[in-house]
């Protein structure tokens, strides 16, 4: 089985040629974080125009790579939602080209779906699954049960994680994307100068709340200001700890809820934007051999968006004999595990 997965969600067009194999045969992506560094986050018009102008190149720099034609490819796959609309329509309009004209199979790919069964395309992983899905979108606790099929177990019930990271760097002059900046800079900061609060601290649930964290970095660069160059990289560096702690606390709960549902099971998977940081990889280590869980976390390219995450997902589903209509929309909200399948 060998899939084309197109991803156009956000602020990457990005296109992937996987088998069921596990194997990528071909990647191909044109970044945007130039276009929108200037503004310090994601222009949906702008993201869209640059998604129109590049998702044909890098489609067919894709299928070149992978020294394929397009009949030789079972299946197309595309991301559907949730996303900025513009981005997706693009995507998801390519792809549905490309299945008619070729006759194959259409997949519209929750992003999502994507990025949670990411750890299977990266490890000989076998459901069910702990997962930490932390991007800059969503933060949430899931058991994974098989593609599209999903217990979740807590969520943040404000900000996601990522969303976290880029305002932090902007308050700190970073630029954009936030997070890598603040990894940087941190490795020369003293993560214990500032007290940072825990929200949700104590709570015996699996949920997020990162907003107050927020709120106390910002007030903190305030009382300092004008910041000197220490000054930012202690800001970062006890942010990242707070980070690390808040999620380790957080797991301990999810593990022990994971637990009650699959007392034999112990696999434990990361994946996401935010999963890429060292930091935090190193806690989830940690924590996972104190737990006796096995740790499966993909390398950090495989973490951000990409085509071969949408592309594997589409392998999961088709050898479930999953498929698409195409009259299937694009979403900007698409609750994970909701069906949109035809067999």
């Amino acid at each position: 089985m060998i899939v084309l997965g197109i991803e156009t969600s956000c602020d990457e067009t990005a296109a992937a040629v996987v088998s069921s194999e596990r194997e990528i045969l071909s990647e191909s992506i044109y970044s945007q974080i130039k276009t929108h560094e200037e503004y310090l986050g994601v222009v949906p018009e702008l993201a869209a125009r640059s998604h129109i102008d590049h998702c044909s190149v890098v489609v067919k720099d894709a299928i070149n790579k992978a020294n394929l034609s397009i009949s030789q490819v079972d299946a197309i796959a595309a991301t559907a939602g949730p996303g900025l609309l513009g981005g997706l329509l693009v995507g998801l309009t390519t792809a549905k080209a490309i299945s008619l004209a070729a006759k194959k199979p259409f997949i519209a790919i929750n992003h999502l779906d994507g990025h949670a069964l990411t750890p299977r395309l990266s490890h000989s992983l076998e459901f069910p699954y702990l997962l930490l899905l932390i991007s800059g979108g969503h933060s949430m606790f899931l058991a994974v049960e098989g593609p599209g099929k999903y217990k979740l177990l807590g969520q943040s019930i404000d900000d996601a994680l990522g969303e976290a990271f880029d305002k932090t760097g902007r308050l700190l002059g970073l630029g954009y994307p936030g997070g890598p900046a603040i990894e940087k800079i941190a490795v020369n900061g003293d993560p214990f100068r500032f007290r940072l609060p825990h929200p949700l601290k104590g709570r015996d649930n699996c949920d997020f709340s990162f907003s107050g964290l927020k709120t106390a970095v910002r007030q903190t660069a305030e009382k300092l200001s004008p910041l000197t160059l220490k000054d930012r990289e202690d800001i970062a560096a006890s942010f990242q700890y707070t980070i690390c702690k808040i999620i380790e606390e957080r797991l301990k709960n999810a593990i022990q809820e994971y637990i009650e549902y699959y007392p034999n099971d112990r696999r434990l998977a990361a994946s996401g934007g935010v999963a890429s940081n060292n930091m935090i990889r190193k806690t989830l280590l940690n924590l996972a051999e104190k737990n006796s869980f096995d740790l499966f976390i993909p390398e950090p390219k495989l973490c951000t968006d990409n085509g071969a995450m949408i592309a594997w997902a589409g392998v999961e589903h088709s050898l479930l004999g999953h498929k698409s209509d195409y009259s299937f929309d694009v979403r900007a909200r698409w609750p994970l595990g909701e069906n949109c399948y035809e067999f």
